[in-house]
Order: structure tokens, then C-alpha cells, then sequence
């Protein structure tokens, strides 16, 4: 039986998260979505096309009229509205309607980019998340947050729009790359800094099982994470409150990634980020400097940057950067800081002076201008 947990609006039911080894279960599920034979279009990019489009195309193609599959080329540097152009320009010759369905088959790239077009393409159409990364397994696939980047700013044009299903295919774990597994961790790690000290000691406990893809403690982990963001978005939908708790460490790591030109995966610049908001809850006195290290070691030990020395980046800029970031409020900058391990806070007294001792702690202790 599959692990599964439903995602809920005002009390009503959504979607469903279901966790699954294969794809094996995956035309049943979406067959049940469908009210008539409608057509669906696989929406991947050039990565993930070679390795999973035939056998997602195969369960698809039985429960629908027509099956399309658009590809777009890999990258950070393609989410952006002229590859959205090209999906609507694909969608029209191919007369797809309100009706029809979308699938995000891939990272949080496709996920986003595939979202925003399903929000947008006639005002809105349904569509499913296929994730294939730990990353957007356990943290862009829920929720129903969707954008594109607008020339380096991250995501700045976006819309709020639910899937109808999120299928994870756990199997997918084994061909990702170190660094894209580790990046996903960068996400795990702060789900349990700010909402589970239970769960953030459970990751240190076996941690050997994870880095060796052990794929039953993986889902155990994937489904506790799910667990922790579906939780988050139930409260707070369309970030008004608590869902900004899920942005620890994204205001420094936002800007380390713009300006690092998007060449450390998301969840390495978050990493960073939330080493530096451990390291400001200790300044704050919330935190001992031994759990800040603690934090750092523990982004280590899964394979995570958390030093920015030698990197090349000065510390203003990256202070300056921080300002045009998409969660600014009224020119203040919202700051998720750790009021002890497990429980998290918005903070907007954050000083660029105290981001900057962040920084230098991050470059080992010596000020880089």
C-alpha cells in the first residue's frame, strides 16, 4: 500500500501526496482524477526526458485521449517566461482546454515552470507534480507555490496554484547526482530546524543510511518531511503567516545564488543561509554557539557547503542583494530566525551589520570586502 496523506484547504481535501517505488500505480491515480478522455501533456526538460518520459508516458497513455510531451532544455537559466511562452504557443496548436491536464515531470525547474503555466494557460488549468529530486520531493512539489525567474531575480513572477495529485517516485533517488541528492538535504535538514528537534536528531542518528540512498529510510524521511510542509501549508496557503517559517536561511542563500549566478544548486544556497541564521539565533542568544556549529556540522556531514570562502563574493553585495528580494515587506526585510532548535520565528530587526558578522562566520572568521 502506498504511503499517502491528503492535502486540505479551509477543511476541505485538495490533493494527495503519494509515495510510491515505481510508477507502477501512477496511470490509477491519475485515472481517477479524469472525467473523460482528456489529453494530458508531460511537461521535462532535457535530463529527466532520457530517463523517465517513456515509462510515465506508458502509464498515461491508457487513461487519456491524447498524451504530448514538452521538453525544454535543463537549467535555472530556462525558467523564465520565454520558455512559458513556448508551452503556451505548444498547448494551443495542440487545442488543449480547460479540461486537459498538465505534468510536471521533474525538479523544482519543471515543477515551478509547469505550475505557473497551469495558473496562467486560460486562466487556469489543472495540473500534477511528478518529482523527480529530493529537492522537489520534499519541499517545491507541495504547496502549490509557482514562478519563473525574471531576468537574476528568483521567482519574482509567480502565482499561488494547487496540483491535483504530487507522485513520488522514491526509485528516483538512485540516479541523482551527489551534489543534487545533498541539495535536497539542505531542505530536510531545515524542515526539522524549524518545526522538529525530534526529527532533526533522527536525520543525525542515520545519517549513513541516508547518504547510502537507503531508499526505505528515505521514504520514512521524505514522508516526514511532506508531513512537516503539508502542515505548514494548511495553516497559512498563501504565505500570510506561518508559511514564511519555510524561507530559514533563503534570504542570504536567495542572494549567495543570484549572485553565485546560479552555479550551487538551491538547496547548497539555502544551506549556507540557514548557517547563517543559526549563527544570528546564537547572536541572538537563542541558541548556544555549540548548536550553531552543531547546525553547520550537520549540513556537512550530508554533503553541504557551509563556507563561502573563496567563492569570490563580497560581503556588501551580498548584503545589498538581500534588499531586492521577493520577501521584502514595506522595504524591511522578513528574517527566519531559530528561537531554540525545532521552533522557528519571523524576525524583522535583522541589522546588515549582524548579517554581516553571519557572513564573516561563514568565511571562516575573516572579513572579505
Amino acid at each position: 500500500m502506498a504511503n499517502r496523506m491528503t492535502v486540505h484547504r479551509d477543511g476541505k481535501a485538495i490533493y494527495d501526496i503519494v509515495l510510491e517505488p515505481s510508477y507502477d500505480r501512477l496511470g490509477k491515480e491519475v485515472g481517477g482524477l479524469l472525467t473523460g478522455r482528456r489529453k494530458i501533456c508531460i511537461v521535462t526538460d532535457s535530463n529527466v526526458a532520457p530517463l523517465y518520459e517513456a515509462q510515465v508516458r506508458a502509464q498515461l497513455e491508457p487513461q487519456c485521449s491524447q498524451v504530448d510531451v514538452f521538453v525544454f532544455p535543463a537549467g535555472e537559466e530556462h525558467k523564465n517566461l520565454d520558455t512559458v511562452r513556448q508551452l503556451y504557443g505548444f498547448l494551443i496548436q495542440r487545442r488543449y482546454d480547460r479540461g486537459d491536464l498538465l505534468a510536471a515531470l521533474g525538479g523544482g525547474v519543471v515543477g515551478d515552470l509547469c505550475g505557473f503555466a497551469a495558473a496562467t494557460y486560460l486562466r487556469g488549468i489543472r495540473f500534477i507534480q511528478i518529482p523527480t529530486t529530493l529537492l522537489s520531493q520534499v519541499d517545491s512539489s507541495i504547496g502549490g507555490k509557482t514562478g519563473v525567474d525574471l531576468d537574476a531575480y528568483k521567482n519574482m513572477v509567480g502565482a499561488f496554484h494547487m496540483p491535483s495529485l504530487v507522485y513520488t517516485c522514491t526509485s528516483t533517488l538512485l540516479t541523482l547526482s551527489d551534489e543534487q541528492f545533498a541539495s535536497g538535504m539542505g531542505e530536510i535538514v531545515k524542515h526539522g530546524l524549524i518545526k522538529d528537534r525530534d526529527y532533526y536528531e533522527w536525520l543525525l542518528a542515520h545519517g549513513e543510511e541516508i547518504q547510502a540512498r537507503d531508499l526505505a529510510v528515505c521514504e520514512e524521511m521524505i514522508l516526514v518531511s511532506n508531513r512537516i510542509k503539508r502542515d505548514v501549508v494548511e495553516l497559512d496557503p498563501t504565505e500570510q503567516g506561518d508559511r514564511a517559517l519555510l524561507n530559514f536561511g533563503h534570504t542570504l542563500g536567495h542572494a549567495i545564488e543570484k549572485l553565485m549566478d546560479f552555479t550551487l544548486l538551491h538547496g547548497q544556497c539555502v544551506a549556507l543561509g540557514c548557517a547563517a541564521a543559526a549563527f544570528l539565533s546564537a547572536r541572538r542568544g537563542n541558541l548556544t554557539m555549540d548548536e550553531a556549529e552543531g547546525v553547520k556540522a550537520a549540513l556537512a556531514r550530508f554533503g553541504l557547503p557551509v563556507s563561502i570562502a573563496g567563492m569570490g563574493l563580497s560581503i556588501p553585495e551580498v548584503i545589498a542583494t538581500t534588499k531586492s528580494d521577493k520577501k521584502m515587506d514595506s522595504g524591511v526585510i522578513k528574517f527566519i530566525l531559530l528561537s531554540r532548535i525545532g521552533q522557528a520565528y519571523v524576525d524583522r530587526t535583522v541589522t546588515a551589520e549582524e548579517m554581516e558578522e553571519s557572513l564573516v562566520w561563514l568565511m571562516g572568521g575573516q572579513d572579505e570586502r
